[in-house]
């Protein structure tokens, strides 16, 4: 039995995760106890084996005030994960984040860890001289979707710089219990490499709005993970030891395959 991990001496202890009913957020609620946090789930559905999970919508102020009462910090996960009509777009990741940072602002909550995604950046390409993309290239989105993301770091940046909320936002790639494509084989983030992750975002010293890309130790690796390292993110997984599998079944992609091309992949051809 893996030995519980000592949590940062001070990262907070109660900490809202929100969207705590979608994957990601039931990678976080098996990882995060190991660190020591006590955990307080919303979301707008029911949580699967959790009686006291929060059951209600962003957009209910009342449900959100008693979600954020009395939290050391949030992880806020809850969005559509994927593209979207962009009135469900704008009404759900855009003004729900909206409302949750008005929530925290009004709790007194100083740290939120926010998912972003790789799609804020998406119509960005891969360096060309082989080299890794950085955390300050331009905001690119890709989609709807890719939209919504570049905003919430901006209302991050913004909540910062006028309130003293301190975020890190995490560019998460393809987090899932193992890569399915061969794009995955560079985007990938293992579940337990997602709990290292928002482990370290909780817990690190941060001035203001940070961005982090969110990728495990990929081999084939070609985000810069230096920024994430340097608040205490150490991955241990690598999706090489898929890329057998993966490779014998679709093979390399061409040089100007979007999934390949691009770091939104095929969410540029939507």
């Amino acid at each position: 039995m893996t030995p519980p991990v000592a949590a940062h001496p001070d990262a907070p202890r109660t900490v809202l995760l929100t969207g705590a009913a979608g994957l990601v957020g039931g990678f976080l609620r098996a990882s995060l106890p190991k660190y020591g946090y006590a955990l307080r789930l919303f979301d707008r559905l029911p949580v699967a084996g959790e009686p006291a999970a929060c059951t209600g919508d962003l957009l209910d102020p009342e449900a959100l005030a008693a979600a954020v009462a009395g939290v050391d910090a949030v992880v806020h996960l809850a969005a559509i994960p994927t593209e979207a009509a962009f009135p469900d777009i704008l009404a759900a990741n855009i003004d729900g984040t909206y409302r949750l940072y008005e929530a925290v602002r009004a709790a007194g909550v100083r740290r939120v860890v926010l998912a972003s995604s790789n799609h804020a950046v998406g119509f960005g390409e891969r360096p060309a001289d082989g080299g890794l993309l950085r955390i300050d290239t331009p905001h690119r989105p890709d989609t709807y979707y890719g939209l919504s993301k570049c905003f919430a770091e901006d209302l991050a940046a913004l909540y910062a710089d006028k309130h003293g909320i301190e975020t890190v936002s995490l560019r998460i790639g393809s987090c899932f219990p193992e890569p399915s494509t061969v794009r995955m084989l560079s985007t990938w983030l293992s579940p337990a490499d997602c709990g290292r992750l928002v482990h370290a975002a909780l817990g690190a010293a941060v001035a203001g709005h940070q961005a982090v890309y969110g990728i495990s130790a990929n081999t084939r690796g070609w985000w810069d993970l230096e920024p994430g390292r340097r608040l205490g993110y150490h991955p241990r997984d690598d999706a090489e030891e898929f890329a057998p599998k993966l490779l014998a079944a679709h093979g390399e992609p061409a040089a100007d395959d979007p999934e390949f091309r691009y770091v939104g992949g095929a969410f540029t051809t939507f």
